[in-house]
């Protein structure tokens, strides 16, 4: 979790400095610890005191700017050393040639040197200088020595110029942060598979034949496993919902489609969780044009389509883990048990949909966990926090 957490928010002299006062908001209201340093030439575009309001805490600027108590705890050396992460954003063409050879003539500079963090880095300056040969070759200076480098964006600058140095969202770079501190990084190195969202079957150009998923479970898997550290894939069918932060997501529409993702990657991957809900019939055939009212009843032939889960049980290779999910509306136990089983599975994911907070298109679940030798059920909470008890089910 993030709450407790001490942040800091290195600023250097942008027009998007401004930005950065929803960036110290949110972080504050999730429960962060937010310190803020300001460059001289940051100071030109907001005010330290807007951040002081925001954050509870005063803003550095001026390495020598001490109260008494700093002359026993020597801020750019204590922020530094007890800090959780240090984001520098925005982070000009100066700034960064500066930390790329050891340069600490001010606050920020003089306080990134003794910290021992995670280092998130935003650069964002107009595109002609970002890039210049020797900014990019400055980059790859911080890259190499482990900062983490968040690409800025394509868009229109302040400077009136159209390309790349525009401050992502706000959003984007809190996640950012997330990512480096909200859980530990206990999955580095796993190659994580998850499957998400509804399948759409044709009938016609026109219908199709789907279901309610909203791939919400899914994606908060893929979510959290990416903030752990693992490497994930995330298949997913029709939804509305953004990518995960370092998730490579794999977009499709049949059950067909689905089967044929998920089973030519499988054999690299560690883990495979199967959240998704494909479909298990699909139409025999698909009309060429649209299929016209008419009087009386119209039945429509279906075949089975393959089934991926079982597919994967068959062919799982030693040390592999294969994770389903089991949405019932009676004998949930009974029936995931058996699926375990029969899908050669090491592990099911049920829930009832008729429980209220469970299931589709809502913000929280209620997961029963089955592995062969256990049953753990877990409580009413968000798909966030059933995704972690469900990763750290797998991982033991």
């Amino acid at each position: 979790m993030i709450k407790g957490k001490k942040i800091i928010l290195g600023i250097s002299g942008g027009i998007a400095a401004y930005k950065m006062t929803n960036v110290a908001s949110m972080l504050y209201k999730l429960g962060a610890d937010v310190h803020v340093i300001m460059t001289k030439n940051a100071c030109q575009f907001i005010t330290p005191k807007t951040f002081e309001v925001l954050t509870k805490n005063k803003v550095y600027v001026d390495t020598f700017d001490e109260t008494p108590d700093d002359a026993v705890n020597v801020p750019h050396i204590s922020l530094g050393q007890t800090a959780d992460c240090f984001l520098i954003a925005p982070a000009t063409a100066n700034i960064i040639a500066k930390l790329a050879h050891g340069i600490a003539d001010d606050m920020l500079t003089t306080t990134v040197l003794p910290a021992r963090c995670p280092m998130l880095i935003c650069p964002s300056m107009n595109g002609y200088m970002l890039e210049n040969q020797v900014v990019q070759e400055n980059i790859e200076i911080l890259a190499k020595r482990g900062y983490k480098i968040i690409e800025s964006e394509y868009g229109n600058l302040a400077c009136g110029y159209e390309g790349k140095g525009k401050l992502p969202k706000e959003e984007i770079l809190v996640e950012h942060i997330l990512n480096a501190v909200e859980y530990d990084h206990d999955m580095v190195g796993k190659k994580v598979m998850i499957s998400a969202g509804p399948t759409e079957e044709s009938l016609d150009p026109v219908r199709i034949l789907t279901n309610h998923s909203s791939g919400k479970m899914g994606f908060a898997l893929a979510r959290v496993a990416a903030k752990r550290g693992a490497d994930v894939t995330l298949v997913t069918g029709p939804v509305n919902l953004s990518t995960p932060l370092g998730v490579e997501r794999v977009d499709i529409v049949s059950a067909e489609d689905m089967y044929n993702e998920i089973t030519s990657r499988a054999p690299e991957k560690d883990i495979i969780i199967m959240a998704a809900a494909i479909a298990d019939y699909t139409p025999v055939s698909v009309a060429d044009n649209k299929i016209k009212k008419q009087d009386g009843d119209m039945s429509i032939p279906l075949k089975r389509t393959k089934d991926v889960l079982k597919g994967l049980g068959e062919n799982k290779k030693e040390g592999q883990f294969i994770c389903g999910f089991s949405m019932e509306t009676e004998n949930m136990l009974e029936n995931s048990k058996a699926k375990l089983v029969k899908k050669n599975a090491d592990m099911i994911c049920a829930n009832n949909l008729k429980v209220p907070g469970a299931g589709y298109k809502v913000d929280t679940n209620i997961i029963t966990i089955i592995k062969k030798d256990s049953v753990r059920e877990l409580p009413i909470m968000s798909k966030d926090e059933a995704a972690y008890e469900i990763l750290s089910e797998i991982i033991g």
